[in-house]
This record gives C-alpha cells, sequence and structure tokens, in this order.
C-alpha cells in the first residue's frame, strides 16, 4: 500500500512539472498562440496624376484673347472696369467656371464700350449653336476659321449691346459692343468678328 502511494505521488507530480512551462492563467490557458509578428501590409497604390492647374489652362487659351494691337483700328484705350455681359450672354459665361475665363474691355471715345470674352469649355460649338437670345436681332456673319458662330443685337439697360460669339476646339470667343445706337453696335461687331476668328486660330497655330 505504502509503495503504490508513493507510485501515485509521484505521477501527479510529473504531470505539475509538463505544466510548468505555460502560464497558470485560466482565461487564456486554452488561447491560440500569438504569432512572433504581424503580417506585412501591401504597398500603398502610386498617387494619381495632379490636373492641370488654372495657370496653365488660361495660358492655353491666352492667344484667343483680343490685344490692344488687335483692336487698335477701333481707336478705343482700355477701360476702368469690365463691363457687364448681356443678359443674353451672361447665363453662359456663368457656366464656365472663374479660373477657365479671360476677358479685356475698352472703352471708345463716345463712351460705347468694348468687351472680349475667351471662355475654356468642352462641347465649345455645341454650346454656341445651342445659344438662342429671344427677343434679340440676329446678325449675319461668316467669319473665317470658327466651327459655330452666332451674332445678334439685342436691347440691355437702355443700351444697343450687339454680341459676337464664336467657337472653335474648346474655346468660345465672346465679343461685345455696347453704344447708344444698335447701328453702331452692328458695324463695330462687323468690324471686330473678322479679327476675333483669327485669334481663335491664334490658339492651335
Amino acid at each position: 500500500m505504502q509503495v503504490a502511494a508513493l507510485a501515485a505521488t509521484a505521477v501527479a507530480f510529473a504531470g505539475l512539472a509538463g505544466c510548468a512551462d505555460r502560464p497558470n492563467d485560466l482565461d487564456t490557458y486554452y488561447d491560440d498562440p500569438v504569432p512572433s509578428s504581424a503580417p506585412a501590409m501591401p504597398p500603398a497604390p502610386p498617387p494619381a496624376p495632379a490636373a492641370a492647374p488654372p495657370a496653365q489652362q488660361r495660358a492655353a487659351t491666352a492667344p484667343a484673347l483680343l490685344t490692344d494691337a488687335d483692336v487698335a483700328a477701333e481707336e478705343v484705350r482700355q477701360a476702368a472696369k469690365p463691363a457687364t455681359p448681356s443678359k443674353c450672354l451672361a447665363p453662359l459665361v456663368d457656366q464656365v467656371p472663374e479660373d477657365q475665363r479671360e476677358r479685356a474691355d475698352w472703352q471708345y471715345r463716345s463712351g460705347a464700350s468694348l468687351s472680349h470674352q475667351v471662355l475654356l469649355t468642352r462641347g465649345a460649338a455645341e454650346a454656341v449653336t445651342r445659344l438662342i437670345c429671344s427677343g434679340a436681332t440676329p446678325v449675319q456673319l461668316t467669319p473665317t476659321g470658327a466651327e459655330a458662330q452666332r451674332a445678334w443685337c439685342e436691347t440691355d439697360k437702355g443700351a444697343a449691346v450687339c454680341t459676337v460669339l464664336l467657337a472653335r476646339g474648346d474655346v468660345i470667343s465672346a465679343v461685345q459692343v455696347a453704344a447708344s445706337t444698335q447701328a453702331r453696335a452692328t458695324d463695330a461687331a462687323k468690324r471686330l468678328a473678322p479679327i476675333s476668328a483669327a485669334a481663335l486660330v491664334r490658339v492651335s497655330s
């Protein structure tokens, strides 16, 4: 009997010794072992290329903007403040972000105003063709170099305003002359139409 008791004690002691290298915590005893290091993360994708800044966009359309030399025959001087687009032209201008517009303004000795805006937008020809000015008087022009054109005269804020709208590629050219009479505004618009068309061609030259 004494030998049997000693044998049982030896077996129990051996069992305890086999567990000596495991933590004596019942809550974590049966947990899976923690890996020595976390799996490697996949490399981050390269950054997307940045879009062209507005300055580069404006530089691309700058040749289409009329210069003092282009309008020298009109005997105008640079205006102190820009003219407001007419009620027919304003909606088209407002659709184009400011950083995609360029403009120049002049004034005649008589007080009449001349303004030119260059708008950068996709579908320029379609936008010009689609524009309809209700109640305006159409002006027939055939400038060389434009893919689409529309010209009209309207009365806006008591002045006669004539507009020449041309498109080529992604560029719209808008010339407006506001004068005391429609005849004066129309004559000026007709003189400026081929000049603004030639300026449009400069963009792709």
